[in-house]
């Protein structure tokens, strides 16, 4: 696995750890609890269908592939990166082990192990030499300082920019709520954008910033009426956004358990970039979006 020039991994320490190894690549250790490392695995469990399509049907632009998965042994956890990656029929993962273990010892360099879906941590792509997925190597890469980054991405050898994250076009996640009314903006539809948005909430957080007054239903109700109108208006007047073939990345910032402030990269077909921040609110488990930033 000769891409590598550094290999990561994560063991309960309170500090970040490197361990230098003699003709084997340095391993990241990240203390358990880091909500930066948490929420990198979260992320690459909730867009491995593109991984695993991606294996399925490889495009020409997509000349690498690895699995990161979570490997136990008498209570020790090590997280290994497994190149050459394929699925069987039951949806297991199979790779081959691309380092030699730091704490464990039931898996060795070069062999070919299985895993669950579930024991996966992390996936990664090269697409035109760009990195994509690899969340947990851009964790690692966020806590880093300016001095230690450019040594840190020579090592990698490859484009490491915000990425494109490929999450479900749901309501499961702030990030797929999002989607959802891109996609409705794509397909022009004004009555499916509408099931995506939460007026009444944004209201809620619209009159909340305005003023200390209390707020009745009525008021509310006035209000979220309103905002639905000008969102109307605004949509059949302007016409909607088009997001065809723009590729996105999402990072988040939760104000609440229930509300997510969601920054948006996008990178259209002829090369703009722009940055949106969106808020996004959870209600009766449906994510749902609101306005900007607030």
């Amino acid at each position: 696995m000769g891409i590598f020039k550094k290999l990561f991994g994560k063991k309960n320490e309170k500090e970040k750890v490197v361990l230098e190894r003699e003709d084997q690549p340095d391993v990241h250790y990240i203390a358990d609890e880091d909500d930066r490392m948490n929420w990198a695995m979260e992320k690459a469990r909730l867009t491995l269908h593109y991984f695993k399509s991606s294996i399925t049907e490889p495009r020409e632009d997509q000349l690498y592939f690895s699995v990161k998965a979570k490997i136990e042994e008498n209570g020790i956890i090590e997280h290994i990166w497994l190149g050459e990656p394929s699925y069987d029929d039951d949806g297991n993962i199979y790779g081959v082990v691309g380092n030699e273990p730091a704490d464990i010892s039931n898996v060795s360099l070069g062999q070919k192990i299985g895993v669950a879906e579930n024991e996966v941590s992390d996936w990664m792509i090269i697409e035109n030499a760009r990195l994509i997925g690899g969340y947990t190597i851009r964790a690692i890469r966020d806590g880093l300082s300016e001095e230690e980054l450019p040594d840190f991405d020579q090592s990698l050898g490859m484009i490491i920019d915000e990425g494109e994250d490929h999450f479900p076009v749901d309501f499961n996640t702030p990030e797929g709520a999002i989607l959802s009314i891109e996609e409705a903006y794509n397909e022009n539809n004004l009555s499916k954008a509408l099931t995506c948005k939460n007026f009444r909430k944004e209201a809620e957080f619209m009159l909340g910033n305005m003023t200390n007054l209390p707020m009745d239903d009525e008021i509310l109700d006035k209000t979220a009426e309103v905002i639905e109108l000008s969102f109307v208006q605004h949509m059949q007047e302007n016409g909607m956004p088009d997001f065809n073939n723009v590729k996105r990345a999402f990072r988040r910032e939760f104000k609440s358990d229930d509300h997510c402030l969601v920054t948006e990269y996008c990178t259209f077909p002829d090369g703009r970039r722009t940055l949106d921040k969106v808020n996004t609110y959870r209600e009766n488990g449906e994510w749902k979006v609101l306005n900007g930033e607030s």
